[in-house]
């Protein structure tokens, strides 16, 4: 009997063993995949985010891209401008010298003129031979004095245009960098603004990444937590379907008869039950025993009653090992 009993003793604590193993798993699985679709769904929104980011992206390159080229022509043309001016300041040096040299040379002309004591109009008139030639000496000094007169003249419009074009030219140049200076403060500004776009998007895949990550583990040990647990409902279907065990066939689960009695046609305990399937005298004489109890009726009958109160299965919950033993 101490033997039947430490036996009895073992078996009620690995039954409860594997319940505690069961609900643990269940537990497991349970959070596993709650957990998963928490990282499903952050998965799937952070995915949103990454591709709304890269599409953002995009459109501050497309936008960098043409403030680039605007920059580019903006440079190009004040560099023209530039060129253009450095020129005409060149052009504008040269006609202040060729005026001042003019002015020079004019200055000298009259002043030897003047020196020489050149005849006056009525000593030209005087020393003409005949009109013709009276006619030819008056044009001759027109065209002197004409001749002079020209020549500065002409350099003195040169310098002009050239200084009206220096000044438009100098005042195209600041136009031109100041557009080239708004131009390229943009473009930072962009640069800036994609730096920072790409950034939050690089953050964006990494935590997407990490998520997903984070979801094929969960999944993982949630099917190896599934996998467990549906071998051990096999192993305990299988115990519980063996209606064979020490003494031979039995009515019920041999796992419950063992948890109940050990197989042995047990007298009645402090509770009344007895038998083979510790039946309460009340279940028993129910059933149609054809004793007082059911531990002094023949195998045969407690097997056919057993059977009877078992019904398939329905009736498992009359035995409280059925519960310890998962079959129910």
């Amino acid at each position: 009997m101490p033997l039947l009993l430490a036996l009895l003793a073992l078996t009620v604590v690995a039954t409860r063993a594997h319940g505690a193993s069961e609900g643990k798993l269940r537990s497991t699985i349970h959070a596993g995949k709650a957990r998963e679709q928490a990282l499903s769904d952050a998965a799937a929104h952070l995915g949103r985010l990454e591709r709304a980011s890269a599409k953002e992206v995009a459109i501050i390159d497309g936008r960098l891209a043409d403030a680039q080229n605007e920059l580019a022509v903006s440079q190009a043309r004040l560099t023209r401008t530039q060129t253009d001016l450095a020129a005409e300041r060149r052009r504008l040096a040269r006609l202040k010298k060729r005026l001042a040299e003019s002015r020079a040379l004019l200055t000298e002309l009259l002043r030897e003129r003047y020196m020489s004591d050149e005849p006056d109009i009525v000593s030209v008139v005087l020393d003409a031979h005949g009109f013709a030639d009276l006619l030819d000496r008056m044009e001759f000094l027109k065209r002197v004095e004409h001749s002079d007169t020209q020549i500065l003249d002409i350099v003195r419009d040169a310098r002009r245009d050239a200084g009206h074009e220096t000044v438009v030219l100098t005042r195209l140049q600041a136009e031109r960098q100041a557009q080239t200076l708004a131009v390229q403060r943009e473009r930072n500004a962009l640069a800036g603004m994609e730096a920072a776009a790409q950034a939050r998007r690089d953050a964006l895949a990494s935590a997407h990444a990490a998520r997903l990550a984070a979801l094929r583990a969960t999944r993982a040990s949630r099917v190896a937590a599934e996998k467990t647990l549906t071998k051990l409902l096999a192993q305990r279907a299988r115990a519980a379907a063996n209606v064979s065990g020490p003494g031979g066939p039995w009515a019920i689960p041999w796992a419950i008869v063992q948890c109940e009695s050990g197989g042995q046609n047990l007298p009645p305990n402090s509770a009344g039950a007895s038998g083979y399937y510790q039946m309460m005298p009340a279940t028993w004489k129910g059933l149609g025993g054809s004793t007082a109890d059911a531990y002094k009726a023949s195998k045969a009958e407690q097997d056919r009653l057993a059977a009877k109160l078992w019904n398939g299965g329905a009736g498992a919950s009359n035995w409280v090992c059925a519960a310890l033993v998962g079959v129910i």
